[in-house]
């Protein structure tokens, strides 16, 4: 079981310090999201600064760029990084990529990023071994590379592609097409175990591939810490945030599966009217201890532990990790979660 940190700095400026930190206490990855920064650039700067840990973006948004330049930003960072970065990709929802980002939504996305991975992995292989790039999609018709173009070869070019996901089309093609997956952050142990490792097992068969093909990657919302005041203010940071998700009916799968789609229903409702302080208080106790693991930094190991064995392959304690983090809380953390058995 492999422990990942998120990388979510105030500025650009602390990314070689948290970079080097994170590595030196023990993780083995360190993810970016695409939020307040661009989700590349802070990977370059690690990269430069760090010598083990892996790099990657969770996630970068897909339909909001290009094959073409996804290709050469992930190319640099796999020759920067000796072969540690991992392109982690998204499809966000139709509002972000109407209204935040200007771009058309596509009427398949599922589709389009099927047509998005192999674009990359075409366009790869053409600077990889030199060959004629020819690849002709249903939503991408790349055939122009010419030698000033092609950054030529590098010594890591199977760079992995994780993407995100949490209806089961995209979920299936994690299976079928990609190294592994991302899930989001909003999610119960239900939901893995009966929605998303399913349909991974699906895609890879349809495929030809294996489950253990597909790497899994959980972020945990966490409120954790050593005193009771400190983890109930958490607590109620991590209500607004799985109400703010439940609201979007994209996401209303996960609320259903366990029965309230009235309440998901009703959390649409306000999020529409922008009524934000209403939403939390249609989470219970008990629907809000599905979402997220409780503890100190003695014991939190143990319970991430208890809710993903045997249901994912890498935990992301979902936390910005900062340059004032006692080390030693995270080490506790990450010597709990490498005991997961995880998938064989």
């Amino acid at each position: 079981m492999k422990f990942d940190i998120a990388l979510a700095p105030a500025s650009l400026s602390e990314v070689h310090t948290l970079a080097r930190r994170a590595e030196a206490l023990g993780a083995d990855g360190l993810f970016t999201t695409e939020t307040q920064h661009d989700p590349f650039l802070p990977l370059a700067i690690a990269a430069e600064h760090t010598s083990r840990i892996q790099l990657g973006t969770a996630v970068a948004i897909a339909f909001a760029r290009s094959p073409m330049t996804v290709a050469h930003t992930s190319w640099d960072l796999a020759a920067l990084s000796g072969g540690r970065f991992i392109l982690g990709l998204g499809t966000q929802v139709k509002p972000h990529i109407e209204r935040r980002f200007g771009m058309a939504w596509p009427e398949s996305p599922v589709s389009k990023l099927r047509d998005f991975i192999a674009a990359l992995r075409a366009i790869w292989g053409a600077w990889q071994t030199g060959e004629r790039l020819n690849f002709r999609g249903e939503h991408y018709k790349l055939t122009l590379m010419t030698p000033f173009f092609n950054p030529g070869p590098i010594r890591h070019p199977n760079i992995p592609i994780y993407i995100a996901g949490v209806n089961a089309p995209l979920i299936k093609l994690a299976g079928e097409a990609a190294d592994g997956f991302h899930s989001h952050p909003y999610h119960t142990r239900r939901y893995l175990a009966e929605v998303v490792v399913p349909n991974i097992e699906a895609g890879a068969a349809k495929a030809g591939r294996k489950r253990s093909d597909v790497v899994v990657e959980a972020p945990a919302f966490v409120a954790v810490g050593g005193a009771d005041s400190e983890r109930a203010a958490m607590r109620e940071s991590m209500r607004s945030q799985v109400a703010f998700y439940a609201s979007t009916p994209t996401y209303h799968s996960v609320m259903n599966l366990h029965g309230w789609e009235a309440q998901a229903e009703q959390l649409s409702a306000l999020a529409a009217k922008g009524s934000w302080a209403d939403m939390p208080k249609l989470l219970t106790d008990d629907m809000l201890a599905e979402f997220i693991v409780e503890g100190t930094w003695d014991d939190i190991g143990a319970k991430l532990r208890a809710k993903y064995d045997g249901l994912a392959d890498r935990i992301m304690i979902y936390l910005p990790f900062t340059a004032s983090e006692n080390e030693e809380n995270w080490k506790k953390a990450a010597e709990g979660i490498r005991t997961l058995k995880g998938q064989s």
